[in-house]
């Protein structure tokens, strides 16, 4: 059944100038000493989760709410399904929520799959008929076979996971409330997952959802929230709302800037990493467990990425340009080294990746203290995810190949689709049909 327009319009969901703060003690018997009333001073530090946050999301809405870690987003969502209280502020939910926040926070290990199944069950509110007629529907979803009759304590954490998304996501709920748990299982398993999510928005159901998966919120989102440090920084299309969080990602927004912030940085591929400006790798998070090693005769001082614009990004709309940079400084004489980058997916797996030699470009014989700058431009046709950049450089010497210096896994980069085919790369294919005559 449609909905009317006042239906559509109606919020299910209403945030008014909602703040969470927490304090954070030193010691615990400080906590103690307080609830106790023993202790007259404060000793504790406040931290600020929320800071005035007010939103609505109305009914058959599907809305995003996407932020780098510690922005406050979880916190949002546990405060909307009531696990948490505001510390000020009001919160209203009109309608039955299924919140997939910790799955399986209810399960006892002890129990079967079927047991928890009820127990889940009757926590949230159903009767025993009512579970009866969910129940197959919640098993073949779950698919784990026999295991449903075993206690949960001998389950694979795959098999867990799986089991508690098929109760959370089985219960015809007419709000869903997600935290990342799209992410969980195997590939065939998130499929399925995001074929429920499809039916969810078929049936006008109201969606809200936190993911670090740009992708997701770009193709299912009618709306997004951009948090940041406890802040709404912005609200409206999942673009714009993409567009802003990677400036935040590149410590390049400025509160109350909006996109307005965007022509201070136009020109960032030409200015930035210059002699005395900010380095270009300062500009993102550096995965701190990157793999370094080499004999650093030549040695990779400086990287980093760009979008079609020029701007400093790590996350990239799928079908545009982007561009990787590095700067090399030679420590001693290296004959003709090789400049190289490589994309792999979380696996391992390379997927794609060239270096000087391949594109026909020489580099000249490098003397202690030379430089140089090796600009790598290219389409992006990659499934919309998440990949890992390497950069190396290496090259011959005395007859034999020499890894000069290399970086696995250096910077995280996304690819935001809202158009994926099979595989890892995109052909970019065309499809016609004519009818028989």
């Amino acid at each position: 059944m449609s909905m009317t327009k006042a239906e559509k319009e109606k919020p299910v969901i209403r945030v008014t100038d909602v703040t969470k703060n927490y304090r954070l003690y030193r010691r615990q018997r400080d906590r103690l000493w307080e609830s106790l009333g023993l202790d007259f001073k404060k000793n504790y530090k406040e931290k600020h989760a929320l800071n005035g946050v007010s939103f609505e999301v109305s009914k058959g809405e599907t809305v995003g709410i996407i932020g780098t870690n510690g922005s406050g987003k979880s916190t949002m969502l546990k405060l909307i399904t009531g696990v948490l209280t505001p510390t000020s502020g009001t919160i209203e939910v009109e309608g039955r929520i299924s919140a997939l926040l910790e799955l399986g926070a209810g399960f006892n290990m002890e129990y079967t799959g079927i047991e928890n199944i009820y127990l889940n069950g009757t926590m949230i509110g159903f009767t025993k008929e009512e579970i009866d007629l969910r129940l197959q529907s919640i098993i073949d979803f779950a698919d784990i076979g026999d295991y449903i009759n075993q206690p949960v304590k001998s389950y694979s954490s795959g098999m867990f996971v799986r089991l508690a998304f098929a109760v959370a996501i089985n219960i015809d709920p007419e709000i869903l409330i997600v935290d990342e748990a799209l992410s969980v299982g195997d590939v065939f398993f998130q499929s399925k997952c995001y074929r429920k999510f499809e039916e969810f928005k078929q049936d006008g159901k109201t969606i809200l959802f936190v993911s670090h998966d740009l992708s997701a919120i770009s193709r299912y989102c009618d709306r997004a929230i951009l948090l940041n440090q406890g802040d709404k920084v912005y609200e409206g299309t999942p673009k714009e709302a993409i567009d802003i969080y990677k400036k935040v990602l590149v410590d390049q927004f400025h509160k109350g800037s909006g996109t307005a912030d965007a022509a201070k940085a136009e020109g960032g591929l030409a200015a930035s990493g210059q002699r005395g400006e900010k380095l270009w790798k300062a500009q993102f998070p550096v995965n701190p467990s990157l793999v370094e090693y080499g004999e650093k005769n030549a040695e990779i001082i400086d990287y980093g990425l760009y979008d079609e614009k020029g701007l400093p990004s790590s996350n990239f709309i799928k079908g545009t340009q982007f561009t990787v940079k590095m700067r090399i400084r030679a420590r001693e004489t290296v004959l003709e080294p090789i400049f190289a980058f490589t994309i792999k997916n979380l696996k391992g797996i390379e997927i794609c990746g060239t270096n000087t030699t391949m594109e026909k470009v020489p580099v000249e014989t490098m003397h202690d203290g030379d430089e140089h700058v090796v600009t790598f431009t290219q389409k992006i046709d990659l499934q919309g995810g998440e990949y890992l950049l390497s950069l190396g450089c290496t090259g011959y010497q005395d007859g034999m190949f020499r890894v000069f210096h290399r970086l696995y896994d250096v910077i995280s980069l996304t690819v935001v689709s809202s158009r994926d085919t099979v595989g890892f790369y995109d052909m970019n294919s065309t499809c016609v049909l004519d009818p028989e005559e």
